[in-house]
């Protein structure tokens, strides 16, 4: 009998320990979930996103890396404007306005907010102001630092340089068009920019979501939905 019931309290001990382990996690993700659901967007507030455009989006994610390892092709700057939240944001034919909503639902991963660390926050009025006078600027198809156009995160780059007393805020970087390993351009790119006419870009100096996303001037607050 003895050896019955300990056996008993050995099974059900085994399952209170699962029981309170599955709890914890419950209320961790919970917790978690609240946390991203509660953050509250600001002025200024970068939202980095990895988009499902093809090919060309995966040559960027194969030689970009970002926050925790994750993969940015495209960002753009919150603006607050009455009861409205809008993305500015550089895509597609030009420099453009975007409601939150319709910039969210782009992508299926998720997306991840970046805020600038208090020290840099007197910046962002100016940055903004700066965004705005480029409204319907074209999109820099060649992607070339200075050239009269915006590519997304030559947008930020630029807005926070402007508004830093036209000193550089975020880094610039040689950008490389090839495969990680083998010297020769992706396919992809290298059809690209003969469509365009034009060599490509190799080692010219530019910027990515990414590289701003690991930026030690800014915090990554989580995911946003």
């Amino acid at each position: 009998m003895f050896i019955i019931q300990a056996g008993f309290f050995v099974i059900l001990q085994s399952i209170m320990r699962k029981l309170l382990i599955c709890i914890c996690t419950a209320v961790l993700f919970s917790v978690n979930t609240r946390a991203q659901e509660n953050i509250k967007l600001k002025a200024g507030d970068l939202i980095f996103q990895n988009l499902d455009c093809g090919p060309l989006c995966d040559a960027i994610n194969a030689v970009t890396q970002g926050y925790q390892g994750n993969k940015f092709s495209h960002m753009g700057m919150v603006l607050l404007r009455n009861d409205s939240t809008l993305v500015i944001e550089a895509s597609g034919k030009n420099v453009h306005l975007t409601p939150l909503k319709v910039f969210l639902a782009k992508s299926s991963h998720p997306h991840y907010l970046g805020r600038l660390k208090p020290a840099y926050q007197k910046l962002i009025p100016s940055a903004l102001s700066f965004a705005m006078q480029q409204m319907g600027v074209p999109y820099d198809d060649e992607y070339l630092y200075n050239n009269g156009k915006y590519y997304c995160s030559e947008l930020i780059y630029d807005a926070f340089k402007a508004a830093n007393h036209d000193q550089p805020f975020f880094q610039l970087f040689p950008m490389t068009y090839k495969e990680p390993g083998s010297g020769a351009f992706f396919p992809v790119w290298k059809a690209y920019f003969d469509n365009l006419k034009m060599d490509v870009p190799e080692g010219k100096p530019g910027c990515n979501p990414g590289g701003i996303s690991l930026s030690d001037k800014i915090d990554i607050l989580g995911q946003y939905k």
